[in-house]
């Protein structure tokens, strides 16, 4: 496939050039926004939605219960559908668990910590939920000691293991940066119930990244790439290869009439973090300015034409958010930044800045 009709394809897939009518459809097409920055998880919904959501618009979505935060893949939080929760982590849990394992053996977390945990949190957490303060306060009183990662591995354990997630978004003033833990049961209202999850897992990740190929799939889903093999020939009926080994969904959004040539997307954004390949929408040379480096982090890129053209910062001082985020444009690699039309960087910026104020 031409690199500018796989650009084009995957951002009608990513609701880039293809906007969702609200920010609850653009999760469920993507199926998991990773989330661990959540003010960018909440950015990677809004920008691929109409008409210009503002914060508030996306934590309604999550106080009203259709979206919620948890641990559904690769040790990393994301932002999911709240009905599709149960019916992931069936598929992915298993391997996190595994691979969390050793860790857990070195902060002392074993079977029956779990399931002291679970005892003293499930009563606590109904009628609302509590904070991670909240819920690490409850520990000590049970004499868990939630430091040095303890208390988080905890709740990341509960989640996986169904019986909790992140939900309603605690309120203050300016940016909220904190949700509450909920009981699943008490707080989702639906399930869906696939008939066969793995295949749907890896469906549901082409309709929302395609084309993409096994491997891009197996490095988002965390699955071993045997079991992400199965995946791809249990829905061989349900999605489309266009060439060998390269995937689309039946089915794609339609492009909008009026789309922009130029997106800032977030740290950690699904179009640049998602696949095993990034070179195709980054030059080699600028993979390390990005990220992941080795403290884990993933800048916000700058896209022209769906090819990442440079990065880009909303500072803070003394705590608060600079009024305008500053680009940083590479000037080489697969777009020259001296293609990039001036007025069309400053929408997409702004775009960001208005996003933050609703």
């Amino acid at each position: 496939m031409k690199s500018e009709t796989l650009l084009s394809e995957r951002l009608r897939a990513h609701r880039l050039t293809a906007p969702a009518r609200t920010v609850s459809e653009a999760a469920g097409h993507l199926l998991a926004v990773q989330s661990q920055d959540f003010t960018a998880g909440r950015w990677a919904l809004a920008v691929r939605t109409r008409g210009e959501p503002g914060l508030r618009a996306v934590d309604r979505a999550f106080d009203r219960g259709d979206l919620v935060r948890a641990w559904t893949m690769r040790g990393t939080l994301h932002t999911v559908p709240a009905r599709d929760l149960g019916w992931i982590l069936e598929v992915t849990a298993p391997r996190q668990r595994q691979q969390a394992a050793s860790r857990h053996r070195d902060l002392g977390i074993d079977d029956e910590m779990v399931a002291a945990a679970a005892r003293t949190l499930t009563p606590a957490l109904r009628d609302g939920g509590l904070t991670r303060a909240e819920v690490f306060t409850l520990l000590e009183g049970i004499g868990i000691d939630p430091t040095g990662q303890r208390g988080i591995h905890l709740l990341f354990t509960l989640t996986i293991d169904g019986l909790i997630c992140q939900g309603p978004v605690v309120a203050r003033d300016g940016v909220a940066r904190e949700q509450r833990f909920v009981l699943v049961d008490e707080h989702i209202r639906e399930h869906a119930h696939p008939d066969d999850a793995l295949a749907e897992l890896f469906v549901r990740y082409i309709a929302g990244h395609g084309p993409a190929g096994v491997a891009d799939f197996a490095w988002w889903s965390g699955l071993p790439l045997g079991l992400s093999r199965q995946a791809a020939e249990r829905a061989a009926a349900r999605v489309v290869e266009v060439e060998s080994g390269l995937f689309v969904a039946e089915r794609r959004p339609r492009r909008s009439a009026r789309v922009p040539s130029v997106h800032a997307l977030g740290a950690f954004d699904e179009y640049y973090i998602s696949y095993a390949d990034r070179t195709t929408v980054c030059a080699p040379e600028h993979l390390a300015t990005i990220g992941p480096g080795k403290n884990g982090m993933v800048r916000p890129v700058l896209l022209v034409d769906g090819v990442v053209i440079g990065v880009w910062g909303h500072s803070t001082s003394a705590g608060r958010r600079a009024e305008s985020p500053v680009p940083e444009l590479f000037g080489t690699g697969l777009v020259g930044a001296e293609s990039v039309p001036e007025e069309a960087l400053a929408n997409a910026l702004g775009r960001y800045t208005r996003f933050l104020a609703g």
